[in-house]
């Protein structure tokens, strides 16, 4: 028997812009050239995943969730298979994941799984794969999926994130915009969105593409950390994406003195951008409308997705 571990930091989109069909409008077939460009930030909250293979007659693979048989995570089953694929015996995987943030709410859950299955599984069945190489596997899995778009590369690099340029990593064009680790974010959730709600309606398609592209060029135009903010609650609005009371955590964070608060994509949620010794003032803010546990605060993570020894 084998085992390994990996961490990938949990991945906040502030915005982004759907990148899945050609000029013409036909679809994108090769699924490592189909992705987002966007931004947002990496959290030293997220997801740590256990990894241990045994030799077997037959491929086999159990994934669990917070202790809890999880036969609904697909994405991180095709990275398995994937994987499995590439061995040369076969083996039954087991699969744990300890997810720190709420899933479906804007975290990246799906793409953190991913990830983290891709470099443990690849330890332990010795296949010597790239870092890039990992992560295009865990990227077309989500595609494939339909958990999400774009989250893996960011979730390679940590900070804040800017993406120029859809695709898989080694394909996708990635920019920061630096950030310390004593920045934190303060995220106020009242719930998931169905990211394939959004994926399939046309209205809300046209709405993301049209305002994500402006707010790419406001964002470079003045690639601030206080600019940023406010491009994406802008973007937020402008979509149609923000509730009233998501209106009011954003104003909550600002008079609490954040640099700025956005909404997360896609999730009813808001994530506040603030300093290590503001961040109690902005959770207390949040906390005059929400319960504790929905109140989550975690330092920006800038080292991105790793093995553990």
């Amino acid at each position: 028997m084998k085992e390994a571990q990996a961490f990938s930091p949990a991945g906040i989109s502030s915005f982004f812009e759907i990148c899945d069909t050609k000029k013409n409008g036909n679809p994108i077939l090769d699924l490592e050239k189909v992705g987002a460009r966007g931004g947002g930030f990496g959290i030293q909250k997220g997801v740590t995943t256990h990894v241990h293979v045994s030799e077997a007659e037959n491929n086999k693979i159990q994934v669990f969730i917070n202790n809890k048989i999880s036969p609904e995570a697909k994405t991180t089953q095709t990275v398995a298979k994937d994987l499995l694929d590439k061995a040369s015996r076969k083996y039954h995987v087991v699969i744990k994941h300890k997810v720190e943030i709420p899933i479906g709410a804007g975290f990246g859950s799906s793409a953190a799984g991913a990830l983290t299955t891709a470099l443990a599984l690849s330890k332990t069945l010795d296949l010597h794969l790239t870092y890039n190489q990992l992560g295009r596997i865990a990227h077309t899995a989500e595609v494939k999926c339909k958990t999400g778009l774009g989250t893996v590369g960011p979730l390679m690099l940590g900070g804040c994130i800017i993406t120029l340029e859809p695709g898989a990593p080694g394909i996708a064009v990635i920019d920061r915009i630096p950030i310390t680790e004593d920045h934190v974010i303060v995220a106020g959730i009242y719930g998931p969105i169905p990211t394939v709600n959004v994926l399939s309606s046309r209205e809300k398609r046209a709405a993301v593409n049209r305002w994500g592209r402006k707010t790419l060029e406001m964002i470079l135009d003045e690639p601030s950390l206080e600019n940023f903010m406010k491009c994406c609650y802008s973007f937020a609005v402008q979509t149609g994406f923000m509730t009233e009371r998501l209106q009011r955590l954003v104003r909550l964070a600002e008079h609490a003195g954040a640099v700025g608060a956005a909404q997360n994509m896609v999730g009813d949620a808001v994530h506040a951008l603030t300093t290590s010794d503001n961040a109690e003032k902005v959770a207390q803010a949040f906390k005059r409308v929400l319960p504790s546990e929905n109140i989550l605060v975690a330092n920006v993570d800038v080292h991105g997705a790793r093995l553990l020894s």
